[in-house]
């Protein structure tokens, strides 16, 4: 069976045949869900989505992009939910910035200032974090190891691939590998990929988005997440079943899952 950690389920493109679409990716052995938070205005259907299936979760957060909502999201009230697993998806993301360099700089103190709000609220409910990484390896890295991170840990969502961010393995973070492993220029992910320990392997879709090989340009669904892990099998030299029961059991160490 496979847990898929990461998929935008409250987005409006599931709406018309969410149902379907389950069922779709059960007949995959895909056994569970988890919708990060990225925008306030989502949230609601997250959790209402979380309280109509049992093996639906939820995490409360605020995407870089979307940092400036993030004092009308009521962090207590959805953390305190029982269907709430984690904290994010949060992070740093420099591949938008616009600008003059003083332009730029402010921006990235922004988002330096919100994701660390994310974290230390992360700790202070002992929730893990989804943490969103994209041109900013270095800067991300320092501030999850300056803000004790590894305290509640948690998933760098689509690993970039970054050689330095590996050893945040050692302070209880995990490898979220989704659709991208199977695309033709993914050199670099691909080549690293053996060097994640087994032990913090994580499957994940990012649906809507980044829909795998051979389906890529479509709307993307966990019933795809079967592509990921044969590509994944096929690289590590290891049976899809092996994988499936190896990454599942990791998502519900880090996130609590019974």
């Amino acid at each position: 069976m496979i847990i898929d950690t990461h998929i935008h389920l409250d987005d409006e493109r599931y709406r018309d045949d969410f149902d379907e679409m389950l069922q779709r990716a059960h007949e995959a052995g895909v056994e569970a869900f988890i919708i990060p938070g990225a925008h306030p205005s989502t949230l609601k259907r997250a959790v209402e989505l979380s309280e109509q299936y049992d093996n639906i979760y939820f995490a409360v957060g605020v995407h870089p992009y979307d940092m400036e909502t993030i004092d009308t999201v009521d962090f207590d009230y959805y953390a305190a939910h029982p269907k709430c697993v984690a904290i994010g998806e949060c992070g740093l993301d420099y591949f938008r910035l616009e600008g003059s360099d003083e332009e730029k700089a402010q921006e990235k103190r922004r988002q330096d200032e919100v994701f660390r709000t994310h974290i230390r609220f992360a700790k202070k409910v002992k929730k893990p974090l989804i943490v969103h990484i994209r041109d900013a390896s270095h800067d991300a890295k320092m501030i999850l190891l300056e803000e004790d991170s590894g305290e509640v840990g948690g998933v760098l969502h689509c690993y970039n691939a970054d050689d330095e961010l590996l050893s945040l393995a050692n302070e209880n973070f995990y490898f979220g590998i989704g659709g991208v492993v199977t695309f033709q220029n993914a050199k670099k992910l691909v080549n690293i990929l053996p060097r994640i320990p087994r032990d913090k392997l994580l499957i994940e879709t990012d649906g809507p988005y980044l829909t795998p090989h051979p389906h890529r340009g479509s709307r993307n669904e966990s019933a795809y997440t079967r592509f990921i892990v044969e590509k994944m099998g096929e690289l590590l030299g290891e049976k899809a079943e092996s994988l499936e029961s190896l990454t599942t059991q990791n998502a519900k160490s880090l996130f609590g899952l019974g």
